[in-house]
């Protein structure tokens, strides 16, 4: 991934002109993990090729709004600008040890934030000068990141018709280098020291958006494409996306999910120690879950796996409106032992693939990924099979 940008394949704004069903993807955050996604992402594309009858064929040829968060934020704008799922895998493959030692967070600390090793790489994936708003970014793209100088999420996307993308307006959201917004979501804390973004003169400081209520993107990138206040510098006529299951996809990929389940657990060890390492983990869960289930509840889920014992997978459900908004694709591993048994996956041990920093367990990450591509991956559940020229 390293070198110029791919040509520039697609007109941002001729694609949001144009009328027909609207695909979108998002992708979990999860460190490492992403890895997992990616090779259920290299699948999906494999039969896009396929079935377009086009070996130049991208998803951003087919999705025209990606969402990702932390790890799938990289992943995300790699997609966005063109890139074909394998080279962002071997960016991973090569780079993964480097950006995921947490053995390193001192020394990182040290680094002037511009020089950091991660930054430096994301520099060299999408160019140093290339903007939220450059015309290399054929699909909208939404990343998430926390401000922590003003304790707020912040859900920032490339949609030209944005209140703050307005290229008049002195704070506008679209000069922001590229590769600084990636890093920023990525800032996990423990792992990579925090991301300082000038804006108007002001300081602020970013950390990854996994530690907001969208380490999963899906339900926050519907609402930025149709609600009309996302769209405020747009015609009124165009002010948010057509919704119903003829009208828009959206496909949500996790990065593997494991409940820290503990029976021996005692009242006396939950200690200050003790809930400042496990409350995040519990938040960043209960989040995951709850925007897919929001999306399966007003989507129509045709695809996805076991929420809970009382929901199931809600395939298919009914929800508090009367026609479901979307139509929902969830494509996920438990990274358990029987989760990882069911997958065909039982011999690999469950704790080397847990951590967001498994630096040791790449080939076992592919394999699983794999493994949900093969055996759940179904280019028919999509249904809106609209292929560009």
């Amino acid at each position: 991934m390293v070198g110029r940008l791919p040509e520039c394949r697609i007109d941002l704004k001729a694609r949001l002109e144009s009328g027909g069903p609207r695909k979108l993807l998002a992708i979990d955050g999860g460190g490492i993990r992403g890895i997992l996604s990616l090779k259920i992402l290299e699948e999906i594309e494999r039969l896009l090729i396929k079935a377009s009858n086009r070996a130049d064929y991208r998803l951003a040829d087919y999705f025209d709004y990606v969402a990702g968060t932390s790890t799938g934020g990289i992943i995300a704008a790699g997609i966005s600008i063109g890139m074909p799922v394998k080279k962002i895998l071997d960016f991973y493959l090569n780079n993964g040890a480097a950006m995921f030692d947490k053995a390193s967070i001192i020394r990182r600390l040290q680094y002037q934030y511009k020089r950091e090793p991660l930054a430096q790489k994301l520099k060299e994936v999408f160019g140093e000068d290339t903007t939220l708003g450059a015309p290399e970014l054929e699909t909208l793209l939404l990343l998430v990141m926390r401000n922590a100088t003003t304790d707020s999420p912040w859900a920032i996307s490339n949609n030209p018709f944005a209140k703050y993308n307005d290229t008049r307006h002195e704070a506008c959201n679209l000069r922001f280098p590229l590769w600084q917004l990636v890093r920023a979501s990525t800032a996990a804390p423990t792992y990579f020291p925090p991301e300082v973004i000038d804006c108007c003169g002001k300081p602020f400081v970013f950390v990854d958006g996994g530690i907001t209520m969208y380490n999963n993107p899906a339900f926050q990138m519907f609402l930025m494409a149709t609600v009309d206040r996302y769209w405020v510098h747009a015609p009124v006529k165009s002010r948010g996306w057509k919704t119903g299951v003829d009208h828009m996809l959206i496909v949500s990929i996790g990065t593997g999910t494991s409940a820290g389940e503990n029976y021996s657990l005692r009242p006396d060890e939950m200690n200050l120690i003790f809930n400042a390492t496990a409350i995040p983990s519990a938040l960043m869960y209960a989040a995951l879950n709850e925007q897919d289930a929001l999306c399966r509840i007003f989507g129509d889920c045709v695809a996805g796996p076991l929420i809970d014992r009382e929901l199931d997978n809600l395939i298919p459900s009914s929800g508090p409106l009367d026609k479901k908004l979307f139509r929902y694709v969830r494509y996920n591993a438990e990274l358990t032992q029987e989760g990882l048994a069911a997958l065909g996956c039982g011999n690999i041990e469950p704790t080397r693939v847990q951590k967001l920093d498994s630096i040791e367990a790449l080939d076992d990450l592919q394999r699983i990924g794999g493994a949900v591509a093969e055996q759940r991956l179904n280019l028919e559940n999509f249904n809106l099979n609209v292929f560009r020229p």
